[in-house]
């Protein structure tokens, strides 16, 4: 059996926050994420690799659509981020003018457990 992918797992819920963060963005509670509603922001590959790249190559801290180095038109990029996070895949935090993510990792692991094993060990093809 093949070892399970290791991803950035810290800070992921809402109530273990440090007080000085600002709130999340709208978001489904854990026993409101829906499986379809994940693989469906998931089936787009641009989604998929926003996810993959923040679960394996991001540090313990939220990151701005700007750091991920994507060639595509900002308004393109808040869509995807924002229909990620309504599918409940990330939780973003509003910084001043800019908005942060990150995976809800715990509680995606949780409510379906292996899925973001799946989705780390996902190639483009």
């Amino acid at each position: 059996m093949a070892a399970a992918a290791q991803y950035v797992t810290t800070e992921n819920s809402a109530l273990d926050a440090p007080e000085n963060l600002p709130d999340p963005l709208p978001e489904p509670l854990i026993g409101e994420l829906q499986l379809e509603d994940v693989m469906g922001a998931l089936a787009d590959p641009l989604r998929l690799t926003i996810v993959r790249k923040l679960m394996l190559e991001s540090d313990s801290y939220d990151h701005t659509c700007g750091w991920f180095g994507f060639d595509r038109p900002k308004s393109s990029l808040t869509h995807h981020f924002k229909a990620l996070r309504q599918a409940g895949l990330i939780r973003q935090r509003q910084y001043g003018l800019e908005r942060r993510s990150r995976v809800r990792t715990e509680d995606l692991n949780d409510r379906f457990p292996g899925l973001l094993d799946l989705v780390a060990s996902w190639h483009e093809a």
